[in-house]
Order: structure tokens, then C-alpha cells, then sequence
């Protein structure tokens, strides 16, 4: 069973492993040094803006990510799920707990490489719309951004009496 959870320092190490496997597998098709040669240094100062969630199964560290908002957005970035858990609901139940705590967002907005078709698959089937894409982006990857909007209960039309 999947246990989520807001990481805490003494899950970096273990998180930093995890996001280095899972986006070494795109290393012949993109520069990803950026995510598999982050320090724990870095990820500290991340930390503290960010909110960070990690994935436990049996007590260990198997996927994570960060999160944020500003202007009712809430930007989620650097999802990783360790290779031997992918395709078992481990990124899907992460989105699914940023959604149910992100209280002050209006939007929801993740980028992904626009050459993962599976990746893209992910994020529709989470019910995201693509919504931008941007060529030649960082580290010359061509992304495509994704975007859900919370559904609104105060615009719901009142039904007749």
C-alpha cells in the first residue's frame, strides 16, 4: 500500500535517489543532469519554498513531488516515481493528494517533455488539458504544459424549488 506524506530532511537522500532513476531513464533522449545531479544543498533550498510530498511503500521512499502556488496556481514540478513502481498509481495518487490539500489554488499547472508520450497519457488521464507548449525550453527540451481547473461549487447554477 502507498502512504503520502509531506517529506521531511531526513527523506531528501532518499528522494534524490529516487528522482535520479526516474529521469535517468530519459538520458538518451534529453539533457537531465539538472534532475539527476540535484544536491541535498539545493533540494534544502527548495524546500523552503516548496511544499514536497513523498510516495512510501513498506517504510521506503518510492516517488515524490514538489509543489507551490502563487496567483491561485499551483505549479507542481519534479514528480518522480522510482522505476519499479511506475505503473502502479504512484504519481497518480501524489497529484491526486496535491489536489485534495492545495486549498488556495484555482489551477493546477505541471510541464512534462513533449516526447514522452507517456508522461502526456499521465497527465490527461488525471483529467488535464494541454494547454501550452514550449519549444526549446529549459535545457533545449520542447515541454508541453497541462492544466486542470478545480471545480467551482460557487458558480453552480441553484436548481429550482
Amino acid at each position: 500500500m502507498i502512504h503520502i506524506r509531506p517529506a521531511t530532511e531526513a527523506d531528501f537522500a532518499a528522494l534524490l535517489q529516487v528522482q535520479q532513476t526516474a529521469f535517468g531513464e530519459y538520458a538518451n533522449l534529453y539533457e537531465v543532469s539538472a534532475w539527476t545531479t540535484e544536491t541535498l544543498d539545493s533540494l534544502r533550498q527548495d524546500a523552503k519554498d516548496k511544499r514536497i510530498l513523498v510516495a512510501e511503500a513498506d517504510g521506503v521512499v518510492v516517488g515524490s513531488v514538489r509543489f507551490w502556488t502563487v496567483a491561485g496556481v499551483c505549479v507542481i514540478r519534479l514528480l518522480s516515481v522510482s522505476p519499479a513502481h511506475q505503473r502502479h498509481g504512484v504519481g497518480k495518487t501524489l497529484i491526486r493528494e496535491i489536489e485534495r490539500v492545495t486549498t488556495d489554488a484555482h489551477k493546477f499547472y505541471a510541464c512534462t517533455m513533449l516526447r514522452t508520450a507517456r508522461n502526456v497519457h499521465f497527465f490527461l488521464s488525471l483529467g488535464y488539458k494541454a494547454e501550452t507548449i514550449l519549444p526549446d525550453h529549459y535545457h533545449h527540451l520542447d515541454l508541453i504544459c497541462f492544466a486542470k481547473y478545480r471545480e467551482s461549487t460557487t458558480n453552480a447554477t441553484p436548481s429550482p424549488a
